[in-house]
């Protein structure tokens, strides 16, 4: 029988012949994450949950453009696990990017997965993060991507770069809180405050030595590169009396967006800059929910930005004032500024001449109950759907099963359009049109197929935005707004010049949003919500792009470790 050591080198010369090396200017960085439990007390409760190296949030990875970055993950917790890169493409390996029965089944407790993380084109701020249930909520960090050695930022160098990474905590446990609202069929139980870099603030119980501080100099610049690791919230944030200037989104720079308040979704990074330029003194850094509808948690996690000098400081720093909680379109025309770089050095390519053009519904759905015993509306259960098919996931991940051609596993079916036309955002929907099907259906690409997809939010049972993320690709933002998308009106006003390109999009309420993007990496890519219970409600399908003729356009082969499901 072989050893491992010489499968994992049968294994990289088979990469080596298929054109899977690393480029030459790159190197190779490593890092050893333990999955564990670990106790930690935040607002006067005190809980054990599982974190990566003891930490709360985890380890902060650091690379440069292309490198590659080998992580060992030894889970030494009792539940099983997968990790997720949230915005690296993989290109031609999915086979490390995590999604639980997607592209993997978990790593089972005992064991262990070495996880080659492929970095190409991105640049900047992203994360990682579990992908398995709800166990993000405390395993997460920060993924960051510098400019080659030889090269610099698009903008002048900050004094110092911070990450921020927005979270959320719940008093119980969030395995539990998510067993009993599936059980249920009602919503979730809201988060029990917010954190900024795993703190809530001195505005919460039992805090106050719990404030994440950021000393500044004054006339100093400062890089912040945020994340929103929160489970199901959009999230206003603001520096009280400072404008800051977006600079990134999604590892993809951008043209310089001044601003006094930054819109971010669940899974999207945005770099931005600020100037120390106030009156010494104490400042707050705050964030707090934008949602559009139902319950949510209503309070406001802060950190502290602090001068430094001589100076009496206030007793209580000056905290920002914020857009209305549902204001839609706070976070709409936020998000609607973003445009690309696009100057010699940081081209665009953005897709003209489409081969697929594919419509997708994004709907909140209701399934009767026996007896009418579910807690959600009309005592029946909350479901989502995408073109009215809730994922159902195999037990066999689609990637090796498409791999391996085992047959069963998935249909190939997932549809380019819904099965029936209706008023998507009217007022009043009947219920009827609101029962999904159960699928576990994939949609099939060409290699380089040129893609737009249109995401149409739907109003079937309660409109609400949706934080839409594909893995494996970025795609560029072409144009969003409200009501039903029109074929005919919308499309002749799509940025074509300077989109943004992302990898994670908050579609309105009620509304539409386009992207495209081309299907040049083979494999299999999850796309889904990124507002967690509409993913467990079943709000996701799958990409299989195929293989092209080259040899550099084939998907890589397994890692000889692979995860059994």
């Amino acid at each position: 029988m072989l050893s491992t050591a010489k499968l994992f080198f049968l294994w990289f010369l088979g990469i080596i012949l298929l054109g899977g090396v690393t480029p030459s200017h790159a190197a190779t960085r490593r890092y050893r994450f333990v999955l564990g439990n670990s106790n930690h007390s935040r607002m006067c409760t005190n809980k054990t949950m599982l974190t990566i190296n003891g930490q709360f949030p985890g380890p902060t990875i650091y690379a440069r453009r292309g490198d590659l970055v080998i992580v060992d993950v030894i889970n030494s917790a009792d539940h099983n696990i997968t990790i997720h890169w949230h915005g690296v493409k993989m290109p031609r390996y999915p086979w490390a990017d995590g999604p639980e029965f997607v592209t993997q089944c978990p790593i089972s407790p005992g064991t262990s997965f070495r996880q080659r993380v492929v970095l190409s084109d991105e640049e900047g701020t992203l994360w990682w993060h579990a992908h398995s249930e709800w166990y993000r909520n405390s395993v997460y960090g920060a993924f960051i991507i510098l400019p080659r050695r030889t090269e610099t930022y698009p903008f002048a160098k900050p004094h110092a770069e911070v990450p921020i990474l927005l979270g959320d905590w719940f008093h119980g446990d969030v395995q539990e809180i998510m067993e009993t609202f599936l059980a249920t069929g009602g919503d979730p139980e809201v988060s029990d405050g917010f954190l900024i870099n795993g703190q809530p603030g001195d505005l919460y119980p039992c805090s106050s030595q719990d404030t994440f501080k950021l000393r500044v100099e004054p006339g100093k610049t400062y890089m912040i590169r945020l994340v929103n690791a929160v489970m199901n919230n959009i999230m206003f944030f603001k520096i009280a009396n400072h404008n800051v200037t977006v600079v990134a989104t999604d590892a993809a720079y951008t043209k310089p967006l001044r601003s006094d308040y930054i819109a971010i979704s669940p899974g999207q990074t945005i770099d931005l800059l600020f100037v120390a330029n106030q009156p010494p003194s104490r400042y707050y850094m705050a964030a707090r929910v934008y949602s559009s509808g139902g319950d949510f948690d209503n309070t406001t996690t802060t950190g502290i930005i602090e001068y430094v000098g001589n100076y009496t400081p206030p007793a209580t720093p000056a905290l920002p004032s914020f857009p209305p909680f549902n204001s839609t379109a706070a976070s709409h025309n936020f998000t609607s500024q973003l445009r690309s770089l696009a100057n010699a050095k940081y081209p665009i390519d953005v897709p003209r001449n489409m081969s697929d053009i594919l419509f997708f519904t994004l709907s909140i759905n209701l399934r009767p109950c026996p007896n009418d015993s579910c807690a959600g509306p009309f005592a029946e259960r909350l479901m989502a759907s995408i073109n009215n098919i809730t994922l159902q996931l195999p037990k066999t991940d689609f990637l090796q099963a498409y791999y391996r051609r085992l047959s069963g596993v998935y249909t190939t079916d997932f549809p380019d359009n819904p099965g029936f036309v209706f008023n998507y955002t009217q007022t009043t929907i009947p219920r009827d049109l609101a029962r999904p099907q159960n699928g576990t259906a994939v949609n099939i690409l060409d290699f380089n197929a040129t893609v737009e997809l249109v995401f149409q939010g739907t109003n079937l049972a309660g409109g609400i935005d949706h934080p839409m993320h594909l893995h494996g690709y970025s795609f560029y933002v072409v144009g969003s707004g409200f009501g039903n998308f029109n074929r005919t009106r919308d499309p002749p006003n799509y940025n074509l010049v300077d989109p943004p390109l992302m990898e994670t999009i908050a579609v309105p309420e009620n509304g539409w949003t386009a992207i495209r993007f081309k299907a040049n990496n083979p494999g299999v890519w999850f796309m889904h919500c990124h507002f967690e219970r509409h993913v467990s409600w079943g709000m996701g399908m799958v990409f299989i792009v195929r293989d092209g003729p080259g040899a550099n356009e084939k998907m890589l082969p397994p890692p000889p470790d692979m995860p059994r499901c």
